[in-house]
């Protein structure tokens, strides 16, 4: 994670003049409150959850904005400040491909990014990659399901047939109940309509799971997200906490704050 951040802060082409790293911690949130079912940290290993604090003070080290979300999640964060910001700079990039950031991506103003891939997904991209606009991103996972979230989605839902559906209606109130009036060509409609019917009410709990909250309390303002280099300092004292080896240490201080 250290060395992945300070990659981003090496690249040129990215030339990151703002940034934020948003962390669960716990990792849990409101949404386990309304399905018992949402990822939690049941079964993260101790050595694992031990490593959350100091990943924490690297990036702050780093001269990073860090948010550490307990009631919220992350993504909420992300999705948060993207909206909020989008108006003020360029371009808002987030850094992750995750399915259920896709929702606020608007136009090229504020864009996922997928550095293992090189790839950068504005909203025409979403719409390719997802078969749905970023509008119909929580109705897609609800439906499909995402299992990196826990939720499961109805069954013989697959992102195919979820995708034609979507396409045409938008949202999960939308779709009719007849198949017939579905307007679309859906391998086993009758099937799907059936579950739907059965699980209407299900998939809008899902929806809400999927939904990113974009009015979290952030404290920053833009300003406070400028990134001004690393603290020399607080570097080299978490790199001697830590043991890193001497080339992270002199990595991290090329980017000392004057």
């Amino acid at each position: 994670m250290v060395a992945s951040l300070l990659a981003l802060l090496e690249d040129r082409a990215e030339a990151v003049t703002h940034l934020a790293v948003a962390f669960d911690h716990p990792i849990r949130s409101f949404r386990n409150d309304l399905f018992a079912g949402y990822k939690s940290d049941e079964g993260v290993p101790p050595e694992l959850r031990e490593q959350f604090g100091p990943v924490e003070q690297a990036v702050s080290a780093l001269g990073v904005t860090v948010w550490s979300m307990d009631r919220w999640e992350a993504d909420d964060a992300l999705g948060t400040a993207a909206v909020r910001f989008a108006d003020q700079v360029g371009q808002v990039r987030i850094m992750t491909p995750d399915k259920d950031l896709g929702q606020v991506v608007r136009g090229q103003r504020i864009v996922q990014v997928d550095r293992i891939r090189g790839a950068v997904l504005d909203e025409a991209a979403v719409r390719e990659r997802r078969g749905v606009g970023p509008e119909s991103i929580p109705d897609l996972l609800a439906l499909v399901g995402d299992s990196a979230d826990g939720i499961p989605g109805l069954p013989g839902w697959g992102e195919r047939s979820t995708a034609a559906v979507l396409a045409r209606w938008g949202h999960i109130d939308a779709i009719p109940d007849d198949p017939e009036a579905w307007q679309v060509k859906v391998r086993g409609a009758a099937r799907l309509a059936e579950v739907l019917a059965a699980g209407r009410e299900q998939a809008r709990l899902y929806r809400t799971l999927a939904t990113l909250v974009t009015d979290v309390p952030l404290a920053q303002d833009l300003d406070d997200l400028r990134w001004r280099g690393v603290d020399p300092s607080a570097w080299t004292t978490w790199c001697a906490a830590a043991g890193a080896p001497r080339s992270l240490r002199e990595r991290g201080l090329r980017y000392a704050r004057a």
